[in-house]
């Protein structure tokens, strides 16, 4: 399981390990032009020593073996190298030779390499045939007894010879090694960002933040923004039918004990819930539900710009008492829908919606409609949203995907059963739908539309909505000229 989320990661994540392989594929490039070229000379050493019989060539072999160790140490001594300057001017000091200079050793055999690395080849190959004449002079002086007698013997059998082409850089080896750290890092950058994220990012996870049941995912459409009403055209697309979906779910949550006045909620402002209040009010009504929207968030409002009607007058003014609410209420399209907006800003809108006069109010609206549907205040904002919720038959919260963390939506959740709110259920706003599914449905919509012939243009459906807003007025109670709505 901890694998399988890991990956998870790396696969919502897969933009920062292309970004983090493409940047050490860059730096590798950079470093690999930039670098110089460098060659490498080389000669061998053979070691040697007179014997007289096998016996005496086993003993001198591993004389030999333990003295080539020895000779790896002297091709880098300071002696030598001193040598190599004096013999051969080249512009580099004794120090500088001694770091260019490796030797290398094979194990079981009497045989020694020593190499020079240097940026000019010409130098190299100087440096490493002196080196080779100067090594022989060394040895010779060193082992040579008092009696002239030198018990060992060097030759070189290998070079001296320097490689054609540089060694140094590589770049497909630098591309390549570049290539696999940047793949390790952004796989694990990948990781450590999506175990960092809190954010809410699919339905399983709301759901347990929530301990509620998924009531609907409404997929996120670009378009959303400037058309947020399932009207028109948009009344065909995959937001539509999801709504629909909710629509059909919420009304059987419960079959005993049906939510009759529900309110819509969020944790944070900006998930959603305005525009889901209204298109569900919209699908509700479209089923011959007799439906009444209240827009019970009176500190920011947006029932009333969504569905184009007069807010000048509405929900607070009934509250207070200058209106009767059959004046304020307006109806919206050719269904069976009613809107009561918010009304005039209040300076105390906790007190305003906590009141009898709300309780009241709400109580006539439940006998004058099938559903009502109330747009409140995010819960974690104020505490406008839970004053309402505790009035109504349930909640219902939305939580936008990637946007709001666990703990946020966890939070919301608390304060509304903190105070014994029926959480019906929740909403991911704006999920990200996978494109097989998208597929499926704009076929079957397509095909749906070719066989009950054209769809009525959202121009026409704009015409029908937006010149139907009127009053109900003329009433002497709350519920007088509701119940008059047809069914």
């Amino acid at each position: 399981m901890e694998l399988l989320r890991h990956l998870r990661h790396v696969r919502r994540h897969w933009w920062v390990v292309l970004v983090t392989v493409m940047v050490l594929l860059g730096v590798s490039a950079f470093l690999t032009v930039r670098a110089q070229p460098r060659y490498v000379a080389t000669v061998t050493f053979f070691v040697t020593t007179p014997n007289s019989g096998v016996s005496d060539a086993y003993q001198g072999g591993l004389f030999l073996q333990q003295r080539v160790k020895s000779y790896a140490d002297l091709l880098t001594s300071d002696r030598l190298a001193q040598s190599v300057v004096a013999e051969t001017p080249v512009g580099l000091t004794a120090d500088e030779v001694r770091s260019r200079v490796t030797t290398s050793t094979e194990t079981g055999t009497v045989l020694l390499r020593a190499s020079v690395n240097d940026t000019d080849q010409t130098r190299a190959l100087r440096v490493t045939e002196s080196l080779a004449t100067k090594f022989v002079e060394l040895v010779e002086k060193v082992e040579t007894t008092p009696e002239g007698k030198a018990p060992l013997k060097i030759e070189v059998v290998s070079g001296p010879r320097v490689s054609a082409n540089p060694v140094s850089p590589q770049p497909t080896r630098n591309l390549t090694l570049g290539g696999l750290i940047g793949l390790v890092l952004g796989v694990g950058l990948a990781i450590l960002r999506g175990v960092a994220d809190v954010r809410l990012r699919d339905a399983a996870g709301l759901q347990r933040a929530t301990g509620s049941p998924l009531l609907g995912e409404i997929p996120f459409e670009s378009g959303a923004r400037a058309k947020p009403l399932i009207i028109g055209d948009a009344a065909t697309s995959a937001r539509a039918e999801a709504v629909r979906k909710l629509r059909t779910n919420l009304r059987f949550v419960d079959v005993h004990e049906p939510a009759r006045v529900i309110a819509v909620t969020s944790a944070l402002q900006g998930e959603g819930k305005t525009t889901l209040s209204c298109n569900l009010a919209i699908a509700l009504a479209e089923a011959g539900w007799r439906v009444l929207l209240v827009d019970a968030d009176l500190r920011r409002p947006k029932v009333d710009e969504y569905l184009g009607l007069d807010a000048g007058v509405g929900l607070t003014d009934v509250l207070v008492g200058d209106v009767k609410v059959g004046d304020v209420v307006q109806r919206w399209g050719d269904k069976s829908m009613l809107v009561l907006p918010s009304g005039s800003a209040p300076p105390n809108p906790s007190e305003l919606l906590g009141s009898k006069a709300m309780s009241d109010l709400l109580l006539a609206l439940r006998e004058s409609a099938d559903i009502v549907i109330i747009d409140t205040a995010p819960l974690l904002a104020v505490t406008d949203g839970v004053v309402v919720a505790v009035q109504a038959d349930g909640a219902l919260l939305v939580t936008q995907q990637g946007r709001t963390s666990r703990s946020q939506v966890a939070a919301a959740a608390r304060s509304l059963h903190s105070v014994s709110v029926r959480l019906l259920g929740c909403v991911l706003n704006m999920a990200k739908v996978a494109k097989a599914e998208a597929y499926q449905y704009e076929a079957y919509r397509v095909v749906t539309s070719i066989s009950k012939g054209s769809v009525p243009s959202e121009r026409a459906a704009a015409g029908r909505h937006s010149g139907t807003t009127t009053g109900v007025n003329g009433v002497a109670d709350h519920t007088q000229e509701l119940t008059r709505l047809p069914r």
